[in-house]
């Protein structure tokens, strides 16, 4: 069974988003029956692509927040840069540093040990800090 999970390993985001977009297009153009249209295995393989790519764009989302946080920069400006409040923002990598040690020891994730953890969190402040 096609997964994120599963396929995940198998993909950069780089090549996960060209794939998706293969697919898309391949989608798009077979509609109205068309030959070259992606089968049933390819369709469901469309779906766990878009959240592969949804991931990926996250986690890197959040490693540029944190170096835009070593670099200076505002909650106020990392949540206008993201369209957002400093607020949400600050929730938001709040949450990924919580999932990053979830996931630490898990069998196929790194995750943040508690001395990442603790630079993470010592990195991300609080929303009204600089």
């Amino acid at each position: 069974m096609t997964t994120p999970e599963s396929i995940e390993p198998q993909y950069t985001l780089l090549t996960a988003v060209s794939r998706l977009d293969e697919l898309r297009m391949r989608e798009s153009m077979g509609e109205g029956g068309a030959t070259d249209a992606p089968d049933r295995a390819e369709l469901l393989e469309l779906l766990a692509l878009s959240e592969v790519v949804a991931r990926k764009a996250s986690y890197g989302r959040q490693l540029t927040v944190r170096a835009a946080r070593e670099a200076g920069a505002s909650w106020s400006q990392i949540g206008a840069a993201l369209g957002t409040s400093k607020q949400a923002a600050w929730e938001a990598h709040t949450r990924w540093i919580d999932a990053q040690a979830a996931a630490h020891g898990r069998p196929g994730q790194l995750g943040f040990d508690e001395a990442d953890v603790a630079e993470a969190r010592a990195v991300a402040g609080e929303p009204g800090d600089r």
